[in-house]
């Protein structure tokens, strides 16, 4: 019985390891981005109820880093806040960055920016 090399299916060892290669790299990064992600999250929830709350921007910045220690932000604190007032309402604008590290020089980097409304 002969078999034809061109009815075989499946793959090669080589293409088992660059798949598993790079489903380690994609949960490596996803792993590494999903804490990133919750923290910019809690910023922009921290963000708008200071926004919301504060009568002054001293009391604005101050309720944002009470925020920022209760929900473990550390990318930003209430200093970064640019603040502008429109009407009786405060609007606060953010922007940061975070990086992971991948192998030697090369980074992921993700930038932040947003602002309340």
């Amino acid at each position: 019985m002969q078999h034809s090399l061109r009815h075989q299916r499946g793959l090669s060892f080589v293409s088992v390891v660059l798949i598993g290669f790079i489903l380690v790299a994609a949960f490596a990064i996803g792993g590494q981005s999903v804490p990133i992600f919750t923290e910019y999250m809690a910023v922009q929830k921290a963000a708008q109820k200071a926004a919301d709350e504060a009568t002054s921007v001293t009391e604005l910045r101050a309720a944002f880093d009470r925020s920022a220690s209760i929900d473990d932000i550390k990318s930003i604190n209430g200093k970064d806040l640019e603040v502008s007032k429109n009407g009786d309402r405060f609007t606060v604008h953010y922007e940061y960055e975070r990086e992971i590290g991948l192998a030697g020089p090369a980074y992921l980097v993700y930038r932040f920016n947003g602002s309340t409304k």
